[in-house]
């Protein structure tokens, strides 16, 4: 799957962002500041 450019800048947003694959799609995780989430697919 690519990965979405919208993905790609958020992912830049905050260093503690994290680009996750599970079962099948494509998830930004931050543990500590919980606002930045986005998904796709």
């Amino acid at each position: 799957m690519k990965v979405r450019n919208s993905l790609k800048s958020l992912r830049g947003r905050h260093r503690n962002n994290q680009l996750v694959r599970r079962k099948g799609r494509v998830y930004i995780i931050n543990k500590v500041q919980k606002r930045y989430k986005a998904r796709q697919g």
